[in-house]
């Protein structure tokens, strides 16, 4: 572990004087260096001083969510000087050389002014994701989108034609700081005015108790039938440190609890069904299944328990990696799954009917929006809110609509 920091440390000197020369090189005021190494070294010992001082039992808290922010924005400020300067050293030296050999060659004025120039474009460079990682941490990450989509299917029984459902996902109500922030986006979900509201887990971080803060707020919303939902990973207290298995335990049913009492239908390995007239849609829901390391407490033969393979089926699933690994293959055929879990990994490029990009797309194929494989759909929401990067760029904090429309059958 000593070690390890010793390593740490040795790499943020080399990696400050590396920098440092760069700005020595674009700016010749002192003071602006002064002010750019007070900023650095606060950044990164306020983030080393959280870290030695974390506690798994009182979970993540907003200061260690911002000097990983902050820490995060300047790392990847640095990295991409140091990537950029450190190319144009390697075609540098050797020319530099070859101009101690050749009195004919005058390297004297051509190589600091290529080097003045070489620095100015890294930290343009540099600056546009540090500035985006900034705008994201104090304005993207209440910057609540409506996406809205119609899917059409064969089957869906006719009374339902026209039933929208709003989908929201990983609330991760620990992270909030802003309740007028999130009180806005609670009364935008319920301005869609959808029949149903459906939520995909992860409503805190570690514990129950971060729900308190929040809890008549989401009480707040509303649908004509209801709202349900299911757990994700983190809903479990897994992540956290606890004195005994009872505690872990106390806490759990606390959270279930309180859902209960904020007018959520939790469904654990369960269904429960809408009912138009003479017709019915089943709601499916199963505990968190994830691929990997991720808990896999998911039932999903229990979950369908009494349904044949005749109802229309909606399941709740937080992580999309259960579609491919159990719905898809699965013999009962589920038209439409609903999930999140993956945030997007906060950051990508998002830009409807062009590019939707993510670094996390090599974690999660299936990480954003609608995918379809045969007739059966999977929508995966970003996310309402967000966890350690304080913050979001490009993916959005979410809010989906989502349309069941009959197909038309053409004559």
């Amino acid at each position: 572990m000593v070690y390890r920091w010793l390593f740490f440390i040795l790499l943020i000197i080399i990696t400050q004087w590396y920098c440092f020369q760069s700005i020595k090189t674009v700016f010749q005021n002192k003071l602006i260096w002064l002010i750019y190494c007070i900023i650095s070294f606060g950044i990164i010992g306020n983030f080393i001083f959280q870290a030695l001082n974390y506690d798994r039992s009182e979970g993540f808290n907003h200061a260690i969510s911002y000097s990983l922010g902050f820490f995060l924005s300047l790392f990847i400020f640095q990295a991409i000087i140091i990537i950029s300067l450190f190319f144009e050293d390697i075609i540098r030296i050797p020319q530099a050389m070859y101009s101690l050999f050749n009195q004919g060659f005058n390297g004297q004025e051509y190589f600091p002014q290529r080097r003045k120039f070489m620095s100015q474009l890294a930290l343009i460079l540099a600056s546009i994701p540090f500035g985006a990682l900034m705008y994201g941490m104090f304005r993207g990450k209440y910057n609540y989108k409506v996406m809205s989509y119609e899917i059409e299917f064969d089957d869906l029984p006719n009374s339902f034609d026209g039933f929208t459902i709003s989908h929201i996902s990983d609330i991760h109500c620990g992270s909030f700081d802003n309740y007028e922030k999130v009180k806005y986006g609670i009364e935008l979900i319920n301005k869609q005015k959808s029949d149903v509201i459906m939520f995909t887990g992860d409503i805190v971080n570690n514990i129950s108790a971060e729900l308190d803060p929040w809890k008549d707020l989401f009480s707040k919303l509303t649908a004509k039938y209801g709202i349900y939902s299911v757990l994700g990973n983190h809903d479990y207290g897994d992540y956290m440190q606890w004195n005994s298995d009872d505690e872990k335990i106390k806490n759990f049913e606390n959270l279930k609890k309180i859902q209960n009492e904020m007018g959520f239908n939790l469904l654990i390995n369960e269904n429960d069904s809408i009912r138009k007239g003479d017709e019915t849609i089943s709601i499916v829901g199963v505990e968190n299944w994830g691929a990997g390391g991720f808990k896999k407490a998911g039932d999903l033969k229990k979950a369908i328990s009494g349904l044949s393979s005749k109802e229309f089926k909606i399941l709740l699933s937080h992580d999309p990696s259960h579609w491919n690994a159990e719905v898809t293959p699965n013999e009962n055929y589920f038209p439409l799954t609903l999930s999140g879990h993956t945030h997007g990994m906060q950051f990508g490029i998002d830009i409807p009917g062009w590019i939707k990009w993510s670094p996390i797309k090599w974690r999660y194929p299936q990480f954003a929006g609608l995918y379809k494989k045969a007739k059966e759909y999977l929508y995966v929401n970003r996310g309402f809110g967000y966890l350690a990067y304080p913050g979001r760029v490009g993916m959005w904090p979410e809010i989906t609509v989502i349309t069941l429309k009959k197909k038309s059958i053409d004559v």
